[in-house]
């Protein structure tokens, strides 16, 4: 039976020991980051207010959403916002993904923000997902390579 809930704080470990993996994942390999470093950007999140909602599985951990809330920077607008989803290799083709997403919205939806965000690389297939849960392109960073 599947759940979706608040990590413990062991559980919350665990995700913090795969989070590497999901971030290099989620940048389509671009960003490699040691576990110090992304557990620096991750409790700086959690500091302001971020938390997790996890996917389990019979105890397993099969998956995670980081939510929180995030400011717009021309506006001032505090808007929600989901800084990282991941779905583990072996639990991936079950809808796990879009589940995550529908209890992140609803979340976010209950706790009164009125717009949600998220950033996600070019080429990522996560884009299809948001694509149908109703996400639209807002902006677009674009890059030169100068080597």
């Amino acid at each position: 039976m599947m759940e979706i809930r608040k990590p413990t704080n062991a559980e919350l470990e665990q995700i913090l020991t795969l989070a590497p993996q999901a971030l290099y994942e989620g940048t389509l390999g671009k960003a490699t980051l040691t576990h110090e470093n992304t557990k620096k950007l991750i409790t700086a999140l959690l500091e302001k207010g971020c938390y997790y909602l996890a996917a389990f599985e019979n105890d397993q951990l099969t998956g995670w959403v980081l939510i929180g809330a995030s400011q717009d920077r021309l506006t001032e607008k505090e808007t929600g916002f989901i800084y990282e989803l991941y779905v583990k290799p072996e639990f991936r083709g079950k809808g796990l993904s879009t589940q995550l997403m529908t209890r992140a919205i609803h979340q976010l939806k209950a706790e009164g923000y009125s717009e949600i965000r998220l950033n996600v690389f070019a080429g990522n297939p996560a884009i299809k997902l948001y694509e149908k849960m109703g996400f639209n392109v807002r902006n677009l960073t674009m890059s030169l390579s100068l080597n």
